[in-house]
This record gives C-alpha cells, sequence and structure tokens, in this order.
C-alpha cells in the first residue's frame, strides 16, 4: 500500500485512478483530481514524500508531515491498538516496540487504546512498528477518513440511509453522518478499505463523496463550495418561480382576467381555461425534472434501499399532482363529475418554496459552521525560515521540522516550535482565548498561528503541517461537529419511522375523503392527500440536534474550549458535581513569593536581598521561588561566599561578610536564635497555606519569608460562576488538611477532599458519582488521568501533559478555570437549543399533519392548500438552522 501525496489516502498501487513518475520516484493518486492536484504543483507535494513508491533509498522517509529528512532526531507517530484490556497487555506492546531498532521512546496509552512511538526514520518505518504490535499479539487498529456529501443534506431521513451503506462496506468499522456539516465519519481497517469503496457505497444512495484532504480545505474552497450550492439551488428556484407564477395566475378559471379574451377575440372562456391548463401542464414538467430533480434521484436511490425519506415524500406529492392533473384534463368523462379540476400550481409552486428553503437552509449552515473557517483562516501563509544563512520567505506548507524561522513585530508565528534567540509577548488569544499577551523567552514554546506583538525572536520548528497545535484543534473540532450527542441518535431512530409513517396517514386520508367526503370527493381526496405529504417535515426533527452542535462546538473553539464529541457535550450539560485538582488547576502550579516581614529593625528589601542570595545556588522550588520574587522586585541577588544545605533544615551561608541562615525553625533552635517575635506571624501564614521561612543574620532572628503555590488570577471568579450555575464545587489535593482548607477558604470552596494519594482519585470521583449524579473531573497531569477517565466528563488544562489531554473529554487551551464555567453554560445552552428546536419540529408535525388532512374542515370549513403547506415545510427546515445560528450570539458569565 502507498499513500497519495495529495490526500493522504492509502491505496493499492495496482487499483491507482493514475501514476506520476519524477527522478526514480512513482507517485500514485486515489483520482484524477488529486492527480491534477499534483501536476499543477508537484514540489509542494513531493516535500513531505508521503505518497510516493520509490526504488530503495539510504533514507527512510517519515510518515509524519514535514518531516525534514536532513533532520538526524527522531520522529513521532500514533498507532490505535486493538485488543487491550490490562495493564499487562500495555506492558507486553511496550517492549515489543521497544525491541524495534531505532525506536527510542514509547508510551502505551491504555484508556484510549493508542501507542506513542518516537523512532529514528533512518533506521525504523511505520511498517516495521506494525509488524511488533502484531508480533505481540494485537492489532492496529481502526483507521479514520472523513468525506464530504454533495449535494448538501437536506433531509434526516437520508442520513440512515447513508450510514448503512458506509457500513456495508466489507472493512468499514462505523460510519457517522453529519446533516449540518455535510460531512461522513469513517472508522475502518487500514488496508482493506479505499476511497473508492467508500465513494461507490455513497453513490449508491443518490449522493455524491468527496474526499477530504488530511490538509485541511481552506476558507476559499469550503465557502465556494457552499456559494455553488446556494447558487445552483438558487438557479432551481427562480426557474420554478418563473413557471409557477402564471401557473397560479391562470389555476382558477373564476378569475376576471379569464374573460378578457372572449372581449378582444370572441373566444369562450372554457377553450382559452382549456388551452392554459394545456401549456401549464406543458411548462411545469421542466419544473419537475430540472428544479425537483434532486427528490426523484433522492427518492427512488431510498427506494432501492427498502427506504424513504423527505425526497421521496416531495417527489410523489408533486408528481401525483402533475398526474392527477393531466389525467383530469385528458380524460375528463373518467372523473365524477366536478372533480375534474388540474392544479399544475401546486407541482411548480411548491416546488419552488422547497427549493427556496433548501437554498436558504444551505446558506444558514455555512454560517453555522463558521467557527473552522475562522480557526483555518489564522493559519499565516508564509514563513520567513533562514536557508543557508538567508532569509527565505515561503509557503508555510514547505516549512520542515527543524527550520530556523526569524519572526518580526507583528508577525503571524506560521508554526509550532522554540524560542532560540530574542524575547519577545505574543498574543495568543486565538488559540486559548487569553486576552493578554504572553511573555516569551529562550526555550519558550510557541503556538502557530498567534501573533508576535513586540520584539523579534527566532525559533527552531518542532511541529509543523497536521501536527501543530493549530491542526489539532481545527481536526478536533472537525470531529466533534461529525459526531453525534446520544438525543440525536434517538432522533434518528425516530425520523426514520416519520416518512412510512406520513405515507400511511397520507393513503389513510385519501380514504376517508374519497368515501367520505363532501362533493367532488375525488377532487379533495387528492389534495388533501397531497398536503399531507408536502406538509411533512423529517428535516426540522433529524437537522434539529446535529445543527446545534456544529454551533455550539465551533462557539466554544472560538473561547479555547475544544469539546471531543456530541456525548461530551450533552453530558456537560447534566454535571452536578464538578471536581477541581488543587495543584496546577485551581492554583498556577509553581510557588511564588507571597510575604516578606522583616522585623522592627530590619530594612524589608535588604532582608530579602539577603535571603535571595542564601538561596541562590539551591535548587530547591521553594529557593528559587524566593530568588524569582527578589528579582521580580528589582533586586539582584548576592553570590554567597560559603553556602551549605542542610537537609531538613535549611541553608547556611555567608554574604558580605555576614552570616545568613534561612530555613525553618529547627534551623533557628540548631543555632539557638530565639524567634518567638516571629511564631505569630508564621503561624498566620501557615494558616493561609503558605510555606514560611525563618531569616537569621548574624545570629539574630531577621524576620520571615514565605511562599505558595499562589491562587490563579481567574479561579475566584470561576469557581463563583460555576456555583452560580447549581454545581456543587470540590477541591481534590495531596495537601495536608490545613493547606488544603485555606486555599479552600480564597477560592470560597466548601467541600475538600485533602490528603489524597494520586492512586486513589479515581476512587474518590467514583465515590461522588453514587447515586447517579453526573461528575466532571478537572486536572492537568499524569496523575489527574484515571481520574479523568473515571469522570463522567473530564477537563484537562491545555498547559498540562499530553497524557490527560488525550483522557480527557474537553480540553481547556488557557489553562484557565473559566473555560471550566464556559464550557458547561455553552453545553447546557446549546442543548437547550437543540431541545427547543426538536420541540418546535415536533409540535409543528404534530398540528400541521392532521390540519393538512383535513380535521378543521368539519368544524370551520377550513382545508390548508398544498401551497401553504410547501412554505410551511420549507420554513420549518430554515426555522432550525437559524435557532442553531444563535447560538453565535451566546454570552456566557464566565466571561463577562
Amino acid at each position: 500500500m502507498v499513500k497519495d501525496p495529495v490526500c493522504g489516502m492509502e491505496i493499492d498501487p495496482a487499483a491507482a485512478a493514475a501514476k506520476r513518475s519524477i527522478g526514480d520516484s512513482d507517485y500514485y493518486f486515489c483520482s484524477d483530481h488529486c492527480a491534477a492536484a499534483f501536476d499543477a504543483d508537484p514540489h509542494k507535494y513531493m516535500h513531505g514524500q508521503v505518497g510516493h513508491h520509490s526504488k530503495p533509498s539510504p533514507q527512510a522517509h517519515s510518515a509524519t508531515t514535514g518531516y525534514n529528512p536532513d533532520l538526524s532526531g527522531p520522529v513521532s507517530v500514533e498507532l490505535p491498538i486493538a485488543g487491550l484490556t490490562c495493564s499487562n497487555c500495555v506492558t507486553t506492546v511496550e517492549r515489543s516496540l521497544e525491541a524495534v531498532t531505532g525506536v527510542e521512546q514509547v508510551h502505551v496509552n491504555f484508556p484510549l487504546g493508542k501507542a506513542h512511538v518516537a523512532y529514528y526514520p533512518d533506521q525504523a518505518d511505520v511498517s516495521m512498528l506494525v509488524g511488533a504490535v502484531k508480533k505481540a499479539g494485537y492489532q492496529v487498529g481502526a483507521s479514520e477518513m472523513r468525506v464530504r456529501i454533495t449535494p448538501g443534506l437536506h433531509c434526516a431521513s437520508c442520513v440512515p440511509l447513508i450510514e448503512n451503506a458506509l457500513t456495508g462496506v466489507p472493512g468499514v468499522l462505523e460510519a457517522s453522518v453529519n446533516p449540518g456539516t455535510n460531512t461522513a465519519q469513517i472508522r475502518y481497517v487500514p488496508g482493506q478499505v479505499d476511497f473508492m469503496a467508500v465513494k461507490a457505497a455513497v453513490q449508491t444512495t443518490g449522493y455524491q463523496a468527496a474526499q477530504s484532504p488530511e490538509k485541511e480545505e481552506t476558507v476559499d474552497e469550503e465557502t465556494a463550495a457552499h456559494q455553488r450550492e446556494y447558487q445552483s439551488l438558487m438557479r432551481k428556484f427562480w426557474f420554478a418561480a418563473a413557471v409557477g407564477l402564471p401557473v397560479m395566475l391562470v389555476a382558477y378559471p373564476e378569475m376576471p382576467w379569464f374573460y378578457l379574451p372572449n372581449l378582444f377575440f370572441g373566444k369562450t372562456p372554457e377553450s382559452v381555461v382549456r388551452l392554459l391548463f394545456v401549456v401549464s401542464g406543458i411548462i411545469t414538467l421542466p419544473v419537475l425534472f430540472y428544479s425537483g430533480r434532486q427528490f426523484f434521484t433522492g427518492g427512488w436511490a431510498a427506494f432501492k434501499h427498502h427506504s424513504a425519506d423527505m425526497n421521496t415524500l416531495i417527489a410523489l406529492g408533486t408528481s401525483a399532482a402533475w398526474i392527477y392533473s393531466t389525467l383530469a384534463l385528458t380524460f375528463p368523462d373518467l372523473f365524477p363529475e366536478n372533480t375534474a379540476n388540474p392544479f399544475y400550481d401546486v407541482t411548480a409552486v411548491v416546488t419552488a418554496l422547497v427549493v427556496l428553503g433548501q437554498a436558504l437552509e444551505v446558506r444558514a449552515k455555512g454560517q453555522t459552521s463558521q467557527a473552522i473557517r475562522k480557526l483555518i483562516d489564522l493559519q499565516a501563509k508564509t514563513a520567513r525560515v533562514l536557508r543557508s544563512g538567508q532569509e527565505v520567505e515561503i509557503p508555510v506548507e514547505e516549512v520542515l521540522v527543524g527550520d530556523i524561522i526569524v519572526v518580526r513585530p507583528g508577525d503571524k508565528i506560521p508554526v509550532d516550535g522554540e524560542i532560540i534567540e530574542g524575547r519577545s509577548a505574543v498574543d495568543e488569544s486565538m488559540v486559548t482565548g487569553e486576552s493578554l499577551p504572553v511573555d516569551k523567552n529562550i526555550g519558550d514554546e510557541v503556538i502557530g498561528a498567534t501573533v508576535n506583538t513586540t520584539g523579534s525572536f527566532k525559533f527552531r520548528a518542532t511541529k509543523v503541517g497536521k501536527d501543530t497545535a493549530l491542526a489539532q484543534i481545527v481536526k478536533m473540532v472537525q470531529d466533534a461537529m461529525g459526531s453525534k450527542a446520544p438525543i440525536a441518535r434517538l432522533v434518528d431512530v425516530v425520523s426514520g419511522y416519520f416518512v412510512p409513517a406520513v405515507m400511511i396517514i397520507s393513503v389513510l386520508t385519501f380514504l376517508i375523503w374519497f368515501n367520505f367526503g363532501p362533493n367532488p370527493a375525488l377532487a379533495f381526496a387528492v389534495v388533501t392527500a397531497v398536503t399531507v405529504l408536502i406538509i411533512a417535515c423529517p428535516c426540522a426533527v433529524g437537522m434539529a440536534v446535529p445543527m446545534s452542535l456544529v454551533a455550539g462546538v465551533g462557539k466554544a473553539a472560538e473561547h479555547g474550549v475544544l469539546i471531543r464529541n456530541g456525548e461530551a457535550l450533552q453530558t456537560a450539560s447534566q454535571l452536578k458535581t464538578v471536581v477541581l485538582d488543587k495543584t496546577g488547576t485551581i492554583t498556577k502550579g509553581k510557588p511564588e513569593l507571597t510575604d516578606v516581614i522583616p522585623m522592627a529593625d530590619v530594612d524589608p528589601d535588604t532582608l530579602l536581598r539577603l535571603a535571595a542570595g542564601a538561596d541562590r545556588p539551591s535548587e530547591h522550588p521553594l529557593a528559587q521561588a524566593i530568588v524569582d520574587g527578589a528579582r521580580a522586585r528589582g533586586l539582584e541577588p548576592v553570590e554567597p561566599g560559603e553556602f551549605e544545605a542542610v537537609p531538613g533544615h535549611g541553608v547556611e551561608t555567608t554574604i558580605e561578610g555576614r552570616r545568613v541562615l534561612v530555613g525553618n525553625h529547627k534551623l533557628m533552635r540548631r543555632h539557638n536564635i530565639n524567634a518567638d517575635l516571629l511564631k505569630s506571624a508564621v503561624q498566620r501564614l501557615q494558616g493561609e497555606g503558605k510555606t514560611a521561612m525563618y531569616v537569621a543574620v548574624d545570629g539574630q532572628a531577621a524576620g520571615v519569608v514565605a511562599v505558595a503555590d499562589t491562587i490563579k488570577e481567574d479561579s475566584v471568579q470561576a469557581i463563583r460562576v460555576m456555583q452560580e450555575l447549581g454545581l456543587q464545587v470540590v477541591m481534590l489535593t495531596g495537601d495536608n488538611e490545613r493547606t488544603a482548607q485555606a486555599i479552600a477558604r480564597q477560592v470560597g470552596i466548601e467541600r475538600v477532599l485533602a490528603e489524597v494519594l494520586p492512586e486513589d482519585k479515581a476512587q474518590e470521583v467514583h465515590m461522588l458519582k453514587v447515586g447517579g449524579q453526573k461528575v466532571g473531573m478537572v486536572g492537568d497531569g499524569i496523575n489527574d488521568a484515571p481520574a479523568l477517565v473515571e469522570a463522567d466528563v473530564g477537563f484537562a488544562i491545555g498547559t498540562g501533559t499530553d497524557v490527560a489531554i488525550e483522557a480527557a473529554d474537553i480540553t481547556l487551551m488557557s489553562g484557565s478555570l473559566k473555560g471550566v464555567a464556559y464550557a458547561i453554560e455553552i453545553s447546557r445552552a446549546t442543548m437547550g437549543n437543540a431541545k427547543q428546536s426538536l420541540f418546535g419540529a415536533f409540535i409543528y408535525n404534530s398540528l400541521g399533519i392532521p390540519v393538512a388532512a383535513g380535521v378543521l374542515f368539519p368544524f370551520f370549513g377550513l382545508l390548508l392548500s398544498p401551497l401553504i403547506a410547501g412554505a410551511a415545510m420549507a420554513a420549518s427546515s430554515v426555522t432550525v438552522v437559524t435557532n442553531a445560528n444563535r447560538l453565535r450570539f451566546f454570552k456566557a458569565k464566565s466571561f463577562v
């Protein structure tokens, strides 16, 4: 198997649609479209060397996008492993992979069933890694493919139709179709499924499949696709409207303008009417086969799969109206008296109204999913790269791992990397949602698509292409938009029965009116049956949840909150308890200088300068916090002449000829120093959860300095918002009870679980779930991963470890607890929006179908026109999409 260099799809060389040979390398393509893209710019796709089948060469190229062949360091790959059932399985797979020559590091994530492998590409390749997994007795699991369904999905009943066709392809494990994004997400066994098989399966349903490349579509391409579909539908609408308007004007012979020809030409109204009806029947045929073509092709595809959908209803309704009218006009004697009345206007006007509704729906869909386009548009287009000592501006797609990139004030950072020269402040709001620029120095990481504000710097590219943070965010958001919430699966089941039920009701309506209705009974029977078919709208029911999900996930991403899937969003809306890990979640995760308390005759700056000087050689985090705190206040610590670290006590040093001690009360007792005057201050600081250290100079107590893992600036506000949302907030920590309670008091948390060992965190979360309460867990470290998995919803701080992020359902890119509050708020708003649309759709159908069947006629003499039914049906779909779009303007308490 080889990969198509344009889209990355794995294909069999023998089954390739096209082939190109350049030098000693052969390139294979899944379609003529990909081959044409390659021919337009071969250099663009040759850099990664992803999709070629070449003669043996000394360099084995990595599957990682942007791998630089000249870079000697290792590259990483992620392998899904099937069959992991216990921790012993993890050990077995890790050992087997570690035995492969060239593998540097292996980590198997048991909860997610994935192996992360770092290896040297000149010594090993992906096929060797797959072989090692199989040798251990396991299989490399499913791959994923995303395809775009064209033309756009306007009918929710088509969803199970397409899903069933896709799951019927050998090797496809799961298929999920989202009408909100017009995409299908497919999980398949690698090597057993290719795009052509998927495309063929989709075509059997009357739709087409367009491949979504690994490199995400640009804003222009996606917008152009929406625009083309919108323009096509509008052309069909204008044609149907142009025909429908005159047909509607001549559909009623009692109108006065029918008598004008008799005044001027002596022709009878009856002959004019008949002639106009004949013309109407002829000119409405193109409306059926051009403007309404998609209804017939869709209905026929559903029929072949023994199913029915919205296309079936519209096709039956409009064609039944045309056939009845034509028979009534051609063979009037076959019909009871006064029943041979054509109504061609139903055919044209209903088609026009439904197509208009679809066009407005397409435009609204484009607005709903614009969050993805905003994210993609953040990507820089070019980068200034140092090549042979010279600055060269190249397209961002050509940047390789290991390249040195120059960034100037105001520039967008093109890819992820690490600063090697210079310093600056970077605006990361477009990725994290945080408004304040972040200071960056040598060794700090920078994120692609963020904006440099003031200084200039150089950085080394570490992640490019699909491996960058922005690309991963886009993929995660797209996957979430393409997923289904549990409530949506229930709606899909209901939609599957909806259309057959409507067809049965239509038949019953016809029979009741034909047998028991007033004269002309046949005309009434046909009109009411057609009206029932036209007014029923499975689209509104089926699209309610997907459209809200797309809007909600996109809105969350704009604020740096990444929701993994629809199930996580729905569960987050139901949370009753949120558990917060203290270190790194409520607090900053590192100690900072908080207090300097000198004796009466000691200058505070002198006290701090001497304490920082004493701690300067120490590598202890508390000592470094004092040194950093002094420098932050403009005091440069003096290098001590003598230095001795006393384990369990503190440090003893000589600074500028003065003997300086910094440590705990045991150090003071050791040197017989009276520190009783400082005892009350120390106890107060300890009661606040701070670590207090005595400072003595030349045998006399000089004061106290205190450090603490300080609370994040917005933790108090975020916790207050969560409590206002009715959530019980619990703090979970391994710290002692006194320190934990001190932090809890500062942030307003009442329930504290202290002195919890890392391995017991998951058990504590499990206990909180007793009674059926939905519990969310927020953490940032490796030891939080089991608790994140145990919780109903796991929230990972984006600044934490990759392991914690992988185990989480929702990732907070900013590292702020405000993201937790926002995630819960947007989840509740999204599910509320979806339920509004569902309620409206069910009420519309529950009331509309009986009215269309004529239930009001016996009481008020009212009968619904098929034209009004068509307009109502179109309006119901547009209303659902418009309601989802309201989420774009959602305002949360957490970001006020």
